[in-house]
């Protein structure tokens, strides 16, 4: 597992703190990450797990150094010794912190298993990128991706206005 250094771990030395509890930064305007968030809650924890919406007042507040916008694009995981964890990474962190999952977070947390979990994190944002409803969240923080639109086929596409058919669209 890897955990991405920010500015708030750099000092710490937190790459040799133990972690005794993890905050898991999830996009309460998604319906996959809310799900997830319960199935995590249900599960029996190893290392207790808080979950903190992303993009929230209370998050802003907790970890004012983390890129906010970012945590709510993808899942993110902040250990209580400052670790950053961000992606596939931070699943498998999920993973380890329940008592029933720690023998598969060990197993993904290999070469192979990383790869494993990588295509699993990218076929979940697929999934949440199709299922997304405007001005829901799901990945946008909230905000309206105007003129996108994901296509089963080609993935995002930009299709413009309207009144942009003719090749006359306005430019901002």
């Amino acid at each position: 597992m890897s955990a991405e250094a920010g500015p708030a771990t750099v000092d710490r030395g937190a790459e040799r703190v133990p972690v005794h509890g993890l905050t898991v930064l999830y996009d309460a305007g998604c319906g996959l990450c809310a799900f997830l968030r319960e199935w995590l809650g249900r599960q029996r924890q190893l290392v207790p797990l808080t979950f903190v919406a992303a993009g929230s007042e209370e998050a802003h507040q907790q970890f004012p150094s983390l890129d906010h916008s970012a945590t709510l694009e993808e899942i993110t995981i902040v250990g209580d010794g400052g670790q950053v964890y961000r992606g596939s990474a931070a699943w498998i962190v999920c993973l380890w912190a329940l008592r029933r999952h720690r023998p598969l977070a060990h197993r993904l947390s290999t070469p192979a298993g990383a790869r494993l979990a990588r295509t699993a994190v990218l076929t979940a944002a697929k999934w949440r990128g199709a299922h997304r409803q405007p001005g829901s969240g799901c990945g946008s923080g909230g905000a309206e991706l105007s003129g996108w639109a994901y296509d089963r086929r080609n993935g995002w596409v930009y299709r413009p206005p309207g009144d942009c058919d003719t090749g006359t669209c306005p430019t901002r």
